[in-house]
C-alpha cells in the first residue's frame, strides 16, 4: 500500500464532509468551496504523513484539473493545475537548493564552522556563537534549513561534544551536548526569517503578501535582508547567553576545542579550488541579491532574484564544481519545486475564487466585536497564527493554511500593511522553535537525543517569546526608520 490508510482516510473524509455536507456559505462561490474541500483534505494528508508531501502534490494538481473547480474547460483546467511551476519564487527556492549541494561536496560548510571553532572556541558559550555565525553566513545561500543545521552544522556539534565525553548514550549530554544543541537549533529559524532564501516557505509569504495588497507590497530579497538583519541579529547575540542561563553546561572552559577544530582543518588539508569557486560564486550572488551593481551602474544592471540563482548554479556546472549527476540527485530541490508549484496553485485559486476574502472578512468581523484598537487586533492575530504551530508539523503547509487569511485581516483592521507583512514574515519562521516536530531540522537535532522532550518544549516557548518580543519591539523602530511603515 502506497499511503497511510488512517492519515488518508482522515484527509479523504475531511474533503468529503466539506465538499457535500457542509452547505456553502452565503457570499462563497461553489468552486470556491469545493476548492478549499480539496485543499483541506491536502494539508489534513501533509499534516498526518499520508503520503510523501511531492506525491500528494501530485495528486492535488490532478483533482484540481479533474475537478474543474478552476474552469470548467477540460484544457484550461490542466493549464490551471500547473500554472504556479513558471513561478520564478518556487524557481529560486528549487535552485538555491541545487546550489546549497555544492556546500556539502566541497566542504566549505564544514571548514567556515572549524574556523570559527578555532578562533572562539576556548568556551562553550564561543563554540555556540561559533555555531551562530556560520549559520548566518550559510543561511542566504542555503534554503534548506534542514541541510543547513541538521546536515552541515549538528554533525560538526556531535563531533566536539563526543570529544569531550558527551554523549546521552551515557547521560553525559549535559557535560556540553545540551547546550550546543540547542544554541545549533534555535539559530535555525532566526537565520530562517532573516533572507528570503533561508527556507523554503519564504518566497511563500512574499507571493500571498503580493497577492493580499494587488502587489503594491512585494518584499524583495534586498529589502527583506535589510529589514530583517538588525532584529535578527540581535536574537542572535542574545540566544546563545537565554540557553546558557536555561541549560548551563557543566564545561564552561573549553581549550581543547579550538585545538580540535584546528587538526580537523588540518585533516581537511589547504582549501581547495572548488571551494574557491564556490565561495566566489556565493560572493557574486550576495552581490545581486543586494542589488550592488544596480546601485552603482544603474538600472540597466538589476538582475531578477530568480534570475541570479540561475547564474549562480550555471557557473557551478560549467567550473564543474557541480555535475549534472549532482543537480539530478538533489531529491529535495525537485521535490520542493512539485510540492511548492501544487500549494502556490491552491492558494492562488483560493484567493482569484474570493474565498481568501470571504474567510478574512469572517475574522475581521469577529475581533472587531471585541472593540480592539488595531495593535492589539493585530497582536491578537499574530500570536493565534504563531502558536497555531504546535498543530502543525510543516511550516509550509501552516503557511500555506493561514497566512494570507490572518495577513489580510490585519490590514483590514487598520495595521500597516507593511509593517504587518515583516512581523507576520519572522512569525512564520519563529513559529519554528516550539516543537520537536516543528521543521525538518528538528527531529534530527532532537533524535541525537541531547535534551529531553521537557526541556525542548519549554527552551521552544521562552524562545518563541523572546524572538517575537525582539522582532516587534527592535523590528518595528528599525522599520520606521527605514520608512517601511
Amino acid at each position: 500500500m502506497g499511503f497511510k490508510p488512517i492519515p488518508a482516510a482522515i484527509s479523504c473524509a475531511l474533503t468529503l464532509i466539506i465538499w457535500f455536507i457542509i452547505p456553502v456559505p452565503q457570499g462563497v462561490t461553489p468552486e470556491a468551496w469545493h476548492l478549499l474541500a480539496m485543499f483541506v483534505g491536502v494539508i489534513a494528508a501533509i499534516i498526518g504523513k499520508a503520503l510523501p508531501i511531492g506525491a500528494i502534490a501530485m495528486i492535488a494538481i490532478t483533482l484540481v484539473a479533474v475537478t474543474g473547480v478552476t474552469n470548467p474547460k477540460p484544457s484550461e483546467a490542466i493549464k490551471d493545475a500547473l500554472s504556479s511551476f513558471a513561478n520564478p519564487l518556487i524557481w529560486l527556492i528549487g535552485v538555491s537548493i541545487m546550489i546549497s549541494k555544492g556546500l556539502q561536496k566541497t566542504g566549505l560548510g564544514a571548514r567556515l564552522g572549524y574556523l570559527f571553532i578555532a578562533v572562539w572556541g576556548k568556551r562553550t558559550i564561543g563554540i555556540g556563537y561559533s555555531m551562530v555565525l556560520s549559520e548566518l553566513i550559510l543561511a542566504p545561500v542555503t534554503p534548506s534549513n534542514t541541510a543547513r543545521g541538521g546536515g552541515i552544522i549538528h554533525p560538526i556539534v556531535r563531533a566536539i561534544a563526543t570529544s569531550y565525553d558527551s554523549d546521552p548514550a551515557k547521560g553525559t549530554e549535559g557535560r556540553m551536548g545540551k547546550y550546543l544543541a540547542l544554541v545549533n537549533y534555535h539559530a535555525n529559524p532566526i537565520t530562517s526569517a532573516m533572507f528570503v532564501t533561508a527556507t523554503a516557505p519564504n518566497p511563500l509569504v512574499v507571493d500571498l503578501v503580493a497577492k493580499a495588497t494587488n502587489t503594491q507590497i512585494y518584499l524583495s530579497w534586498t529589502t527583506w535582508a535589510i529589514a530583517m538583519i538588525l532584529p535578527g541579529i540581535m536574537a542572535l547575540i542574545v540566544m546563545p547567553i537565554i540557553i546558557y542561563l536555561m541549560y548551563p553546561p557543566e564545561i564552561k572552559r573549553t581549550p581543547n576545542s579550538a585545538q580540535f577544530a584546528k587538526e580537523r582543518l588540518k585533516e581537511m588539508g589547504k582549501v581547495t579550488l572548488p571551494e574557491l569557486i564556490m565561495l566566489g560564486v556565493f560572493g557574486i550572488m550576495l552581490l545581486l541579491w543586494a542589488g550592488i551593481p544596480a546601485m552603482i551602474l544603474g538600472d540597466a544592471w538589476s538582475v531578477d532574484a530568480t534570475t541570479t540563482a540561475f547564474i549562480g548554479l550555471s557557473l557551478l556546472l560549467l567550473t564543474g564544481v557541480l555535475t549534472w549527476e549532482d543537480i539530478l540527485t538533489q531529491k529535495s530541490a525537485w521535490d520542493t519545486i512539485t510540492w511548492f508549484a501544487a500549494l502556490v496553485m491552491m492558494a492562488t485559486y483560493l484567493n482569484k475564487l474570493g474565498l481568501i476574502t470571504w474567510f478574512s472578512g469572517v475574522l475581521e468581523a469577529q475581533i472587531a466585536h471585541l472593540g480592539l484598537n488595531w495593535v492589539l487586533a493585530s497582536l491578537l492575530l499574530l500570536l493565534t497564527y504563531m502558536y497555531a504551530h504546535y498543530m502543525f508539523a510543516s511550516t509550509t503547509a501552516h503557511i500555506t493554511a493561514m497566512f494570507a487569511a490572518f495577513y489580510t485581516a490585519g490590514i483590514a483592521l487598520g495595521a500597516p500593511p507593511m509593517l504587518f507583512a515583516l512581523i507576520m514574515a519572522a512569525a512564520s519562521s519563529i513559529m519554528m522553535t516550539l516543537t520537536h516536530y516543528a521543521t525538518g531540522t528538528s527531529p534530527i537535532i532532537y533524535g541525537s537525543g541531547y535534551t529531553t522532550l521537557g526541556e525542548w518544549w519549554k527552551a521552544g516557548f521562552v524562545m518563541s517569546v523572546v524572538n517575537i518580543v525582539i522582532f516587534i519591539v527592535i523590528g518595528g523602530i528599525w522599520w520606521k526608520f527605514l520608512g517601511y511603515w
